[in-house]
């Protein structure tokens, strides 16, 4: 028999070790890890190369300034020049779910390089009413803004298909809504995802900072300080535990945030804890510009230092980029951080980063950073057992990797919607340069082979 392809002399990091087999693919699966070479149909030689699970980003903004149909096609290039797999997206729809997400799933199917999932996002009671049927659609988990609260007004949703219009709906993430997505997410047996920030006391720190005159990357982090994220995760923490919820705190970044987790934690909470590139590699004493800005802010050096501890330890379990696919043009909308659009694309450059930042300066190992960029997301948002490993009978999904490569940083080569990058310029060293998508390859030499369409719908195991 003949096997469908086979990767020679790579380096394969599991679980809990890095062994020197060949990943033998076939039917789209791992079929084994072997020392032998079989007869095979496609032979990749990785000899001095690193094979990684691929990475599963749990937090991807698509579909926002692009409809799905091409926004589907432009991030999933990004995300598999990137090593990313498998791309979660943030769905945000105004209105009902019953009239909207039907037309979403379909404008997307036909169009990702890369396999997808959904997080449903929820704005008012009349969507948290529909949760049961978001998730019999295929839709493994929801979002709070407890940044929007009541009275916040309208923000911006993603464009139905075939649009070029930015669409714009009111939101009400009151405290009902809060407890009643906390409430039905718990009898789906579904995690609800949080951005914690309190919504008060943002609004207040902006103000004042607008009055006072401030401006830059400094005076946004202070106008939203990490004492309102560790209020909102103490005020869902409350709810998670009385009705028996998993919640996962998305794009944690200070000191702050980390230590009302880890008090949460003791009191008994189910929390499992993102953080992103960008807390990781930014700060607001070294970033120029506007560039930068997002929610919750880059913080400090000292807190990016206190992420770093926390990844290593085990106190945060995923990496997510909270990917944004926007333009130069629309971030940069004023003279003031304050006119400035939060987010940025980060889908291509969060591997990179994360091997030379972390894995190549001895921050973690390779296991650990298989663990932070696969394994934990799909055990937490139940994608595994055929996501999230390269043990064989998993998906064939793997992200062949150069740990010594140096390369620059360009918006141009990243393959995305998006016309600039925070690290435009940065030297980085380690980058993928081979991606499997279920035994296809999607991607090359930083290039992008495969063909939209190839990516699948994941539903929740």
């Amino acid at each position: 028999m003949t096997v469908d392809c086979v990767i020679v002399g790579s380096r394969v990091v599991l679980p809990r070790c890095t062994v020197r087999k060949n990943i033998v693919i076939d039917g789209g699966k791992v079929a084994e890890l072997a020392s032998g070479v079989p007869a095979c149909d496609r032979r990749i030689d990785a000899e001095g190369l690193v094979s990684l699970p691929g990475v599963i980003d749990p937090h991807v903004h698509y579909g926002v300034y692009t409809p799905v149909d091409r926004a589907a096609e432009t991030e999933s290039r990004a995300a598999a020049l990137g090593g990313v797999t498998t791309m979660m997206r943030m769905l945000r729809l105004g209105g009902s779910y019953r009239e909207s997400l039907g037309e979403q799933l379909r404008a997307s199917a036909a169009s990702h390089h890369v396999d997808y999932a959904v997080h449903a996002s929820v704005f008012d009671r009349r969507q948290a009413a529909e949760m049961e049927y978001c998730a019999g659609m295929g839709v493994g988990s929801f979002k709070l803004y407890m940044n929007l609260g009541s009275g916040e007004g309208r923000v911006y949703m993603d464009m139905p298909p075939g649009s070029s219009r930015l669409t714009e709906a009111a939101v009400e993430v009151g405290p009902d809504v809060v407890r009643d997505v906390v409430r039905t997410a718990a009898g789906l047996g579904r995690p609800v995802l949080v951005h914690a920030e309190d919504q008060g006391a943002c609004h207040r720190g902006m103000l004042a900072a607008r009055e006072g005159g401030l401006d830059g990357l400094k005076a946004w982090s202070d106008s939203r300080p990490p004492e309102s994220e560790a209020k909102a995760i103490s005020e869902v923490s409350e709810l998670a535990r009385r009705y028996g919820c998993a919640i996962y705190v998305v794009h944690v970044g200070s000191a702050a945030a980390l230590a009302q987790i880890r008090a949460e934690r003791a009191r008994g909470t189910r929390i499992h804890v993102e953080t992103c590139p960008h807390y990781l590699s930014l700060s607001h004493e070294k970033q120029e510009g506007y560039l930068a800005k997002v929610m919750p802010p880059v913080r400090s050096a000292d807190d990016g230092a206190r992420v770093w501890g926390a990844l290593a330890s085990g106190e945060v379990d995923t990496i997510g980029t909270d990917h944004v696919a926007n333009r130069r043009g629309m971030k940069l909308g004023g003279s003031t951080v304050w006119d400035a659009l939060a987010g940025f694309p980060g889908i291509g450059t969060s591997l990179p980063i994360l091997l030379s930042e972390g894995v190549n300066r001895g921050r973690i190992s390779l296991e650990r950073l298989a663990s932070l960029t696969s394994a934990a997301a799909a055990r937490i948002f139940s994608l595994s057992p055929a996501k999230g490993s390269l043990d064989p009978g998993s998906d064939a999904d793997v992200a062949v990797v150069d740990t010594r490569m140096e390369r620059k940083v360009s918006s141009e080569a990243l393959g995305g919607y998006s016309d600039y990058s925070v690290y435009e310029g940065r030297t980085l060293r380690g980058w993928p340069v081979k991606t499997l998508v279920r035994g296809s390859v999607v991607a090359e030499d930083f290039e992008v082979v495969g063909r939209p369409g190839h990516g699948r719908l994941v539903r929740p195991s």
